[in-house]
């Protein structure tokens, strides 16, 4: 199978009320732990990556590893860029073969977000490329820019509609009180705005920063249009800590075939527990 489009795949989620699991994507043992979980529990899954990993693994070697997992596998595989932060990511992601473009001006004024979204749309679009964008601020820690819980921004329901209409973006991604990177606290998810804004937009909602939501509040959003489910931080915490014990208990360990096939497991095994959160098995 080839890479394929995270439309056809988020519309279906949002109609059957679970969602795609979209799984930050830093290097090779990560991609293989998510697809053999994926596959043994029959989902389809996204790869994504921000610009700071297109920056480290290069964009061209993240589509040729995300094209072979595809080609390989049974289930369907989009390649995602999260947070594109300008236009010239987008475009240079669209030419390596990249099958679905997040968007984010969510920091720009509400007018400029939707002329930039606007763009990206207009060359996403014609070559079957779905577009998702942002609205209000995320809090936490994504790449090397931090929100703090003080200057982070609720959605507007009333705006949120406006947004969609203007931009005719495919996803949406609202602030309704998660966060990227690791919380402090539990996290108090508004889902009463949630379910208003997607009583307006009508199309599927992706939830950003869902590491450390518990799988309550995850499936409560469900219920609300959330077709898409952002997972990094679980993913990283897992992988390096699980290599960290390897590392002390096999000091003098230099083979990298060797001391990563743990971390790689313990990265599958919570890859399971996602998609199994998320209601995506058996819907590959």
């Amino acid at each position: 199978m080839t890479l394929v489009s995270s439309k056809e795949m988020m519309i279906n989620a949002y109609q059957n009320h679970y969602a795609v699991p979209a799984f930050a994507t830093h290097n090779l043992e990560i991609m293989k732990a998510v697809v053999e979980a994926a596959e043994e529990l029959s989902s389809p899954i996204i790869f994504q990556t921000t610009p700071g990993t297109i920056k480290y693994v290069g964009v061209e070697y993240m589509a040729a590893m995300a094209r072979v997992a595809a080609e390989k596998s049974t289930i369907p595989i989009a390649l995602h860029l999260d947070h594109g932060d300008c236009f010239e990511t987008v475009i240079k992601c669209l030419r390596a073969g990249y099958t679905s473009i997040m968007f984010d001006g969510s920091r720009l004024s509400f007018s400029e977000n939707i002329a930039l979204v606007q763009k990206v749309v207009e060359v996403c679009h014609p070559v079957d490329v779905p577009v998702e964008a942002e609205l209000g601020t995320i809090g936490g820690v994504e790449e090397d820019l931090e929100i703090v819980e003080a200057e982070a921004r609720y959605t507007s329901p009333q705006q949120a509609e406006t947004f969609v209409k203007q931009t005719k973006i495919d996803s949406f991604a609202p602030a309704f009180g998660t966060a990227h990177g690791v919380y402090k606290d539990d996290p108090k998810l508004d889902f009463n705005r949630l379910q208003e804004i997607s009583t307006r937009v009508c199309l599927p909602i992706v939830m950003h920063g869902a590491s450390g939501v518990s799988s309550t509040s995850v499936r409560e959003a469900l219920k609300f249009g959330v077709s898409k489910v952002n997972i990094s931080t679980d993913l990283k915490n897992t992988f390096i800590e699980e290599l960290r014990q390897y590392l002390k208990q096999h000091p003098k360990e230099s083979d990298p075939r060797k001391y990563f096939l743990t971390a790689r497991q313990v990265v599958k095994d919570v890859a399971k527990q996602i998609i199994l959160n998320v209601k995506s098995d058996q819907k590959a």
